[in-house]
This record gives C-alpha cells, structure tokens and sequence, in this order.
C-alpha cells in the first residue's frame, strides 16, 4: 500500500532554510516530496542556450539534492510543462495535499490556477505561503483598501507595518527528517533540456554586513565593491529576504529602502499585470520613438562612444551583471538619448540579467522612461558623462570594461547629450500634448 504523502514544490525558494511553505509542509504530518520542475513554458521562451541563469538554479538544485540525499531524501527534478508533470505525479504518488510558496507575476497566477484545479479535482489539498516578500498584494493598502502607485506613502505605510514577526525566520531546515526516505533519483541533465552548462560570474553566496552597513555611501560607485549583490539570491530565493532585512534594520536604512522598492514594484505589477504590456501612464503610449536598429544594436554592444554606458553594457553581457546607477545611467540614454522603446532595453536586459526580476525590470524601465506609476519626470535627462565624473571620477570602471576608451579606437558618441535632449523633449511634449506643461 503505498504511502500518503504531501509534495512542496519550490520555485522561486531555492533553499531548504527558513522557507516558509517548506517548513509548513514539514510540519504537517505527512511525509514530504521535495519537487523543482523545469517549467517548458519559460524555458522555451528563452533565448540563449547558455543562459547564466538556468546553470544558477541547476547548480542550486544540485546543492539543495545533495542536503536532502545526507538525510536520506531526495528531490524530484522534473522537466516539462507544470499540469502536466502534476498529473504524473498523482499517479506515482498517494498525495494528500500540495504546498508552495506565492508568486506574484501574471504567468504564475495563471499557472498555479491550473495546477491548483488539477490537485483539488484529484482530491488534494492545495495550500500557498508568502516567502519572497515580507508584505504582498493587499497586505500594505490606502485607508480606503486601494494599492499605492506612488513609492513615498507606499514605504511609510510598509515601515509603520513592521513587527519583528514579519521577519521571523521559518526553521525548515530543523526538519528535513519529516522529507519522504527513497533513494536519490537523476535529475534532468542541461543538455536534456537544450541548454549549456556555462560557468558563473563569482557571487557572494552570503551578504557581507559590512557593505550592507556602509550602502549609503557606497552603492553609487560602480569601480567599487559597494553592492551586496544579493539581487539573484532573492530573485531565485536561495537566501531568505526575512534574514537579510534582519540584518538590515539596524544599520541602514538605505538598504531596507530597496528592499522595499522591490516589493513595491511586485505588488504594482500584482494588481496592474498589464504593466508587462503597456505604460503605467498611457499618455506615454504615444511617444514616436525613432527606434532606429543599428543604434539599438550599437547600445546592446556597448558601442555608443559614451564610456560609462559602454562599460555598463559590457560588463552585462560577460557577467550577467550591471552596477545599479549604471543600469539607470544605461537605461537612460538608450530611452532619452537614442529616443529607442523602453520595452527593447527592457526586453534586453531580461535577456541578460543574471537577477532578472519581471516587475523589478519593468518597473525601473518605465521609471526611467517618465511613464511608470513614480516616474522620474520625462525631462529628467541624465547626461552620463558627467554622471561618470561624479560616480567613476579616475574612469577605473570604465577602463576596465573599455580599455580601448580614450584612444583613437574608441568611436565619438552618436549624438551629442545637448542635440540628444532636445530632441528627446519635443518628442515627450507632443506625444503628451501641446499646452499640458511640466509634470
């Protein structure tokens, strides 16, 4: 007779600590399976076989696979599409219930609908955990029940919220005994999925509290170690965000302000999916972008003869990685300077980004571009020149990524930042109207 069981499946929790779904599955009474699917939907979608971020969560699985296996468990590792592979699994299992931690993006919503009908119509429990964020969806609202669309009141009411038991860490790793005993079973290989293995830039695999401490007035310096880059860690959630606020609240506040930017922009994109689409403000659907392809291409390249921005570029494409005020000062001139869709740049660096976040990106990218829900105003020009003497000051980021800059291999800019401005705001002021004035 075989043996009831509860599965958990983990997706954007890449880690067996303080995982609130997991531990609540633990805890339930039934012996746990431990599932990752490679999801075909979002695999297929990809463009490049190399993708970074695909050998990032297989090597995170296999680590995750070799914990389990010390307690004698094991994880199932599936490839194909998520209803699909729940219907096998209710075949090769007596499964009384599913748990799993929330995911906010539209693409998950709809997923986790299907599979959620499946488990239940087959007599199964399903239960959904907040993990990835402290607060979500509806948790932070206006007096009168409505989301914020401006991050300012957003944050203060996210601040006034906080307890120490939002951060309460889940202790699932005190319990991997109560996981399902069976032998190790092969996962998946990389080139079964059509996908190279390929190494990895080196990433902390911890936060160092000392950047964290100092972030205030290290975080804009691109030729410095002033980042925590913890940005893939709590993309994929191989390290717990309730830990690293911990660590935060105490001795920087900028540090807990980003974390908060983060779930601002994840509960704008809950409550508005069509922002995947479409400008937060649709005035600015109008823009006549000039689009023109083989600067879009000269940008993507890091060729646009503007040095901060080409080490930006650079530094993506071998990495997988970008400093932040570069990705703004790189976003910037692609939108303002180049007059190029913000939904290109967007589109590219989910591409390329090792910490691609959907709302994160689009929401960054419509903040640059003037129409997200807090824009920067659309005649916020950055000139990334002179951003760069103020950010790189002795040019040591941009020399490392450009080491022809400054000699005669190095291409002029396109355009230069004055003709570039004023072209950007005729566009933005006849896309929004003659007469409507600053914003």
């Amino acid at each position: 007779m075989s043996t009831p069981v509860c599965i958990f499946w983990f997706r954007r929790d890449l880690r067996l600590h303080d995982n609130k779904g997991f531990y609540a599955a633990l805890k339930s009474g039934l012996p746990v399976v431990p599932l990752f699917i490679f999801d075909k939907d979002i695999l297929d979608a990809l463009q490049y076989k190399d993708d970074k971020r695909i050998s990032f969560i297989y090597k995170a699985i296999e680590a995750m696979q070799a914990q389990l296996q010390k307690e004698g468990s094991t994880m199932e590792v599936r490839y194909g599409k998520p209803r699909d592979i729940f219907k096998q699994l209710l075949q090769d299992y007596e499964v009384k219930a599913v748990h799993t931690n929330e995911d906010y993006e539209p693409y998950a919503a709809e997923r986790d609908g299907a599979v959620e009908n499946l488990v239940k119509s087959n007599g199964a429990t399903f239960h959904l955990y907040k993990d990835q964020v402290i607060f979500a969806k509806d948790e932070v609202t206006k007096k009168d029940g409505g989301h914020y669309s401006i991050f300012g009141p957003y944050s203060r009411a996210w601040r006034a919220q906080l307890k120490d038991d939002n951060h309460a860490p889940a202790p699932s790793e005190k319990h991997l005994k109560n996981c399902l005993a069976q032998k190790s079973k092969p996962m998946p290989t990389l080139a079964e999925m059509g996908f190279e293995k390929v190494a990895l830039p080196t990433l902390p695999t911890q936060w160092d509290k000392e950047i964290i401490k100092h972030y205030h007035s290290t975080r804009n310096l691109p030729a410095v170690a002033g980042t925590t880059k913890m940005g893939v860690h709590l993309r994929f959630g191989t390290v717990s965000v309730r830990q690293l606020l911990a660590e935060a609240l105490p001795i920087n506040e900028t540090y807990v302000n980003e974390l908060t930017w983060r779930e601002f922009f994840m509960q704008m994109l809950w409550h508005q999916p069509r922002l995947v689409d479409e400008p937060c403000n649709l005035r600015y659907a109008n823009i006549q972008w000039r689009n023109n392809e083989e600067e879009y291409l000269r940008w993507c390249r890091g060729e646009t003869g503007v040095g901060i921005v080409d080490a930006g570029m650079r530094e993506l494409n071998e990495t997988g990685f970008m400093h932040n005020r570069v990705r703004m000062l790189t976003a910037s001139y692609l939108v303002k300077n180049l007059l190029v869709d913000y939904k290109w740049g967007e589109a590219y660096f989910g591409e390329k980004l090792l910490d691609f976040d959907l709302s994160a990106n689009n929401g960054n990218w419509q903040w640059v571009a003037g129409c997200g829900c807090d824009a920067a105003p659309y005649f916020r020009i950055f000139n990334a020149e002179l951003q760069a003497k103020k950010f790189d000051p002795k040019d040591q980021y941009i020399r490392k990524w450009v080491p022809e800059y400054g000699t005669s291999k190095y291409p002029k800019p396109m355009i230069s930042h004055a003709a570039a401005k004023e072209r950007c705001l005729k566009a933005y002021k006849a896309a929004l109207g003659a007469g409507q004035g600053v914003e």
